[in-house]
């Protein structure tokens, strides 16, 4: 039979999942017209969040399951031990043979051959150990040029498998042939990768289109890989005792991901949902799906002519520039992992196209993942301590984030935090690199007893293959440092209370505020692409004016109020002085000056003045009716009136100390 799904007219299209109705109120329907030639119209959405995953859910082998893996393969020893030989023999072979040429003075890491030969050697091993080729191709800082050089054609230069099996998988997962279903396929495919290869096509309505056809016997080569690495990782958890990571649970969300990625209908859910989520951010393009072209085993969305970010060369030929992308595509992991927490976990360059136009294109929403609101925040509040040198506050942020026990004693783990950052103690955000900071701290893992969350392995892949790519472009390019700003602009302008907490944290130590540090947020701030004056004006005056922002509100009218009395002692000073010298009135006492701890705090205030006149959405032409909207809010009102009553009776205290004095 034929399937014909009504494409969505436009994009984004947001679901009312009680009724299965689309943002018009209509239904989108499917004409099927089944072998014996009567047709009749069945409801289906064309993001399937309704039947399409009714259907799901009825095919077990979708979803990863490891107690029914481990079932399936305990009467199958045989066919474990023969795998666990054919990864074992290839792979010592390779070690020995680097070893034997490292003896033999041949200088491994620039040997084009056994670079090629691991290469080969990952392909033939399967789509697991191909995925573990694809994240060292993104790292420079690791892998030497050559092998690097080959490695990056696991990415999307694979053998394919032959066209009469992709053909059959479109007639069966699409209930046609290939030539009634698109105007044009191209002969050969034009990319093959780790579980799919992909042929450029166009539909018969004239859109250029990608195909992606899954491999064939993917699903059992994968699975009994996962069912090796999880019973070798249950054994060296139960064994090795320094080990107090859940290594099977980090094994299992790898294995939850992978089995997601082999179903192209939850690909494509992924794809529009990240649309939704990021699509509007400045330059970042996301293709269509075409739903009445695609199932679990055959995927069609928009073709994109594009260049891969290493292309560095190609790129700039086109007047693009790369590093610009890169700071786009940090931008838009910020997001994904901050702020929704919907995140891409497999951005290597196959994956990321510099477009013709110059946007940032992201491909393959296989592997997705997605971290909760707490952990999202406990991220946050670790770079800005990491930042900061805050290292009894990253210990805690450790604790929030799951991997040290709320019982753990953190006094020895305070100083081992300071001494990963030893290096680093002078030194600006801008010279801080994930990579090395990740590498220092999995050591520290070791000697204390943390123990890694499943959840954060994909973390890390995401954000060190993303850094791969940025240094690639950049040998300079520090991540850490792109990413501040929007930091200090969620400390700004997040009401959530933990964030609240943090900036509380941040700014005030002993009780004393730190104006250097309000000045560095700030600073930092004004360069994230959303910030705006108005919006930090606003919230700050709703949270201040607010039980939560008591605390703060408290400590600024104090420091209000010395402020004040340090610009009031200067006025005084200078008046005085101005009448002994100039006037020569010798009788007039000269009144002494504000502190250089006042002073400082003077020099401070100037400063931030100077960093919000210079901040977007300041107009001095438009600041005059603010100023005037804001002072007849009862909320700036109450503050006015507490700044003036403290510096009222500070003068009057003042006062009658001299006058006692006297």
């Amino acid at each position: 039979m034929i399937v014909k799904t009504l494409p969505p007219s436009s994009r984004p299209i947001q679901e009312d999942s009680s009724n299965g109705t689309n943002s018009r109120g209509e239904l989108d329907v499917i004409d099927i017209v089944p072998e014996d030639g009567t047709p009749r119209l069945v409801v289906r959405s064309p993001r399937l969040l309704a039947a399409q995953k009714v259907r799901t859910t009825a095919q077990p082998e979708t979803l990863y399951d490891p107690v029914g893996i481990a079932a399936h393969y305990q009467n199958r020893k045989v066919q474990v031990i023969r795998r666990i030989f054919a990864v074992l023999g290839p792979t010592l072979s390779f070690v020995f043979g680097l070893w034997s040429d490292s003896k033999r003075g041949i200088v491994v890491k620039n040997d084009r051959r056994r670079a090629t030969q691991l290469r080969v050697l990952l392909t033939k091993l399967g789509p697991a150990y191909i995925k573990i080729g694809q994240a060292l191709s993104t790292r420079p800082d690791l892998v030497p040029p050559v092998y690097l050089e080959e490695l990056t054609k696991l990415q999307d230069q694979l053998p394919p498998f032959p066209n009469e099996i992709a053909y059959q998988f479109i007639k069966e997962e699409l209930g046609a042939p290939p030539e009634e279903v698109y105007a044009e396929l191209s002969a050969q495919p034009i990319a093959a990768a780790s579980l799919g290869q992909v042929y450029k096509g166009k539909l018969k309505t004239g859109e250029e289109v990608a195909v992606k056809v899954q491999r064939p016997d993917l699903r059992e080569g994968i699975t009994i890989d996962l069912y090796i690495l999880r019973n070798l990782a249950a054994w060296v958890q139960k064994k090795v005792k320094r080990v107090r990571s859940d290594l099977v649970g980090i094994l299992d969300e790898l294995g939850d991901r992978i089995f997601e990625e082999m179903d192209y209908i939850h690909e494509g859910e992924n794809a529009e949902r990240f649309f939704e989520l990021y699509g509007h951010i400045k330059d970042v393009y996301v293709p269509k799906i075409y739903w009445e072209y695609t199932n679990r085993r055959v995927l069609t969305m928009e073709w994109i002519n594009g260049t891969k970010l290493t292309q560095t060369e190609e790129i700039s030929a086109q007047g693009i520039d790369a590093r610009y992308l890169i700071e786009v595509g940090v931008q838009c992991s910020l997001r994904q992992l901050l702020e929704h927490g919907f995140f891409h976990a497999d951005p290597h360059p196959g994956n990321l196209l510099a477009t013709t136009d110059g946007k940032l294109a992201y491909l393959d929403f296989g592997m997705m993942s997605e971290i909760k609101p707490p952990q999202r925040y406990g991220l946050i509040e670790a770079i800005v301590h990491v930042v900061n040198r805050d290292f009894e506050g990253l210990a805690k942020d450790y604790v929030k984030l799951d991997f040290l026990s709320p019982e753990t004693d953190l006094t020895p783990i305070i100083p081992a935090f300071a001494r990963v950052f030893a290096d680093a103690q002078g030194a600006s955000v801008a010279e801080l690199n994930i990579k090395s900071i990740t590498d220092e701290l999995s050591a520290l893992m070791y000697e204390y007893p943390f123990r890694v969350p499943p959840y954060y392995a994909l973390i890390i892949r995401s954000l060190v293959t993303l850094e791969g790519i940025a240094i690639y472009i950049d040998p300079n390019f520090k991540v850490l440092s792109e990413a501040y700003p929007y930091v200090s602009k969620r400390l700004l302008t997040d009401p959530a209370p933990q964030l609240r907490a943090s900036l509380q944290d941040l700014l005030f130590k002993d009780g004393r505020f730190r104006w250097n540090r309000l000045e560095n947020l700030l600073k930092n701030a004004r360069n994230s692409q959303d910030y705006d004056f108005n919006l930090v004006l606003n919230q700050g005056i709703e949270f201040l004016a607010s039980e939560r922002g008591a605390f703060i509100r408290d400590k600024l009218v104090d420091e209000s109020v010395n402020g004040l009395d340090a610009l009031g002692k200067n006025v005084l000073h200078n008046f005085t002085y101005l009448l002994r010298e100039r006037v020569g009135l010798t009788a007039v006492n000269e009144t002494p000056a504000a502190t250089v701890e006042q002073q400082q705090t003077l020099e401070h205030i100037k400063r931030i003045l100077g960093i919000l006149r210079e901040t977007r959405g300041f107009d001095p032409m438009e600041f005059a009716p603010k100023i005037a909207q804001l002072l007849v809010n009862s909320d700036v009102q109450r503050l006015g009136q507490q700044i003036a009553n403290r510096f009222t009776q500070k003068a009057v205290a003042r006062l009658i100390r001299q006058l006692l004095a006297s």
